[in-house]
């Protein structure tokens, strides 16, 4: 497989003072690294019991859209309060400093669907959490989380639990 952490940028101090940002957009440059990871994210969650790939806003919509089209499954998005049309289930969570929402179409995922969460990376596994809490507020099964990457030297399993997470690229 490619070396996909030659197509992942560290930049300093972004958004804010003291943060290494991991930026993807390299990757989704590159045709080749962005097939790769795509490729990359359906061999890591073969064989998990998938009827649908939920994507989260907005670096999620690349990869999950491009992976549910790659394995032939519905693509649901997750958004940040008031971007979707019709009637929507919110979930919201605690931030560092205050708090955040996400929402679904409330008919985007059927009980009992198993999914697959979709995102470029994980950190602080909050989103990923609320997302989950989302996904099973509708009655359906998050299956697993796929990631591009982890950061694994932030304690995002704290939040994530024993949930089955795959990532392609780790930084410990």
């Amino acid at each position: 497989m490619l070396d996909l952490r030659r197509y992942i940028r560290d930049v300093p101090d972004f958004p804010k003072p003291g943060i290494l940002f991991k930026d993807i957009t390299p990757l989704l440059a590159d045709a080749q690294a962005f097939r790769a990871s795509i490729d990359g994210l359906r061999d890591a969650i073969s064989g998990v019991p998938c009827d649908a790939i939920v994507g989260i806003e907005s670096r999620g919509f690349m990869f999950g859209a491009a992976l549910a089209l790659s394995m032939q499954k519905g693509f649901v998005p997750v958004r940040k309060p008031g971007k979707l049309p019709v009637k929507v289930v919110r979930q919201e969570y605690s931030l560092e400093y205050g708090s955040d929402a996400i929402e679904m179409h409330h008919d985007a995922i059927k009980p009992g669907q198993r999914v697959v969460i979709v995102d470029d990376l994980v950190a602080t596994g909050g989103t990923a959490e609320a997302t989950c809490a989302l996904v099973e507020s509708v009655g359906a099964q998050v299956s697993a989380l796929a990631f591009v990457v982890a950061l694994d030297f932030i304690p995002w399993r704290e939040r994530l639990g024993s949930r089955d997470v795959k990532a392609l690229i780790r930084y410990s």
